[in-house]
């Protein structure tokens, strides 16, 4: 490899436990961020062909799926975070005998995962459908949706797990190159498949899986050029088991955590379905939007969680009080302003969903009013669990938000929601449980804080 390659593929790291990091977080989170909003809008493309060129009916179907393929998907993307959260943290620490044992055992589980997603979203799809209440005009179209999407899982898992390698030393501007590749190929396909060929939401969810597997083999393809500790060998993947053990140990909870979520939502979303295709449609269609704001204030989450777990490793305990500040204030902070400027536009924006469907925009405005304008407290509380899962606690951040989330909000569809069954009941439950869920969090860091320190004060006394 000549010296000027050399020095391109380290411009992509940051050094993390040295140097100044207000302007080191942007520079991490500001590719990632535009990485989600890329995937987000070509995401969002499939939406918007499909209720323009296949109607209202492929429009619900497309747009009322993210809460059951969140179910099935979570659990496993969780285990990324594990990814991150392990490599980062021997890399802070200097070992890279376990950093190279942790590339290639997470390649392997993304590809083991990615199978088992396969199979079981492609079979079971009706029946999960079926047991959402899924109304009558639009489950044949969301099976059908489901079963081609799941068929992309290996290569959205190896995308996933390959992008959390590269992020824990600090690279999050190849996985946007990469997504930025996808995404187009996924756009032009969508326009091909649904308008000339007339394929609707089968040709949306071709589409979909086609754009997976391109960023795939590009994530795979850069790791498999990198030198190093980071160079992943395909002949030498496997499961090694204490790296196994170590991953889960962080990735297990996280992913149980989404999961939990997702049952909540899917819960909310069955709920939502009693009201019929429009008001459907304008929860999906809001959610899409919703979605744009979760995902710049999640680029903060990661970011704490990256730098968290380096310097943690690294024994610096003063640069990670500093992390998790900034953190929080540049993640509210934009949330806030995002999620009240999304509000304030709401009309428009559905429009582009739902073209001449003034139901479908009303109720998509009634439910921006409940959870963009108040989707500050979810950024709170996701970069509060960024912060937890970095110090390497997980397991008490999944019961927080079963309990203060999860539960909350079940426990809120069998009263209150049973006294005043609107649409506005159900979204006002999503900021009520952000605001409980983080405020645990912030009680729960306290404790985490004082004994973690003390751990790093005493290993630095024993050598």
């Amino acid at each position: 490899m000549t010296l000027s390659m050399q020095k391109q593929k380290q411009g992509y790291q940051i050094d993390m436990v040295n140097g100044p990091l207000a302007g080191k977080i942007l520079l991490f989170a500001l590719p990632l961020m535009l990485s989600s909003l890329l995937q987000l809008l070509f995401n969002a493309a499939d939406v918007v062909v499909v209720g323009r060129f296949a109607g209202k009916e492929a429009l619900a179907a497309v747009g009322s799926n993210g809460s059951l393929i969140n179910l099935f998907v979570n659990l496993f993307i969780g285990l990324s975070v594990g990814t991150n959260v392990v490599i980062a943290r021997d890399l802070g620490a200097g070992k890279s005998e376990h950093v190279k044992k942790s590339v290639h055992t997470s390649v392997a589980l993304a590809l083991i995962g990615g199978l088992i997603l396969a199979a079981a979203g492609f079979f079971l799809s009706r029946q999960m459908l079926e047991l959402m209440s899924s109304p009558p005009d639009v489950i044949d179209l969301s099976a059908l949706y489901l079963r081609i999407y799941f068929l992309g899982m290996p290569g959205n898992l190896l995308y996933n797990f390959g992008a959390a390698i590269l992020r824990a030393q600090g690279d999050t501007r190849r996985p946007l190159y990469y997504l930025t590749i996808a995404g187009v190929a996924n756009v032009v396909l969508n326009l091909i498949f649904v308008i000339p060929f007339h394929m609707s939401v089968a040709g949306v969810a071709l589409a979909t899986i086609i754009s997976q597997y391109i960023s795939a083999v590009l994530v795979l393809l850069t790791l498999m050029r990198e030198d190093g500790i980071m160079h992943l060998d395909l002949k030498q993947l496997s499961l090694d088991w204490h790296t196994v053990k170590r991953i889960m140990r962080v990735g297990l909870p996280a992913g149980l955590q989404s999961t939990l979520f997702s049952i909540s939502n899917v819960v909310i979303q069955s709920s939502i379905n009693s009201f019929g295709s429009s008001v459907v449609a304008g929860s999906s269609a809001a959610g899409n939007i919703e979605g744009f704001i979760y995902v710049c204030t999640n680029a903060f989450h990661q970011a704490a969680l990256t730098f968290v777990s380096q310097n943690y490793g690294a024994g610096q305990s003063k640069r990670v009080d500093r992390i998790s500040i900034l953190c929080l204030c540049y993640g509210a902070c934009m949330s806030l302003v995002i999620g009240n400027l999304i509000y304030r536009f709401g009309a428009p924006l559905t429009a582009l969903y739902a073209p001449g469907e003034p139901e479908v925009i009303a109720q998509s405005v009634v439910r921006l009013g409940y959870v963009a304008a108040f989707h500050f407290l979810c950024a709170f509380m996701d970069i509060m669990v960024g912060i937890l899962r970095g110090l390497g606690q997980s397991v008490i951040p999944m019961i927080v938000s079963l309990v203060g989330s999860c539960a909350f909000r079940l426990l809120w569809i069998a009263t209150i929601f049973q006294a005043y069954p609107t649409p506005s009941c159900l979204y006002i439950s999503y900021p009520i449980s952000w605001a409980i869920t983080a405020l645990a969090h912030v009680v729960f860091f306290y404790f985490v804080r004082k004994h973690a320190y003390r751990n790093l004060q005493n290993a630095k006394a024993a050598n």
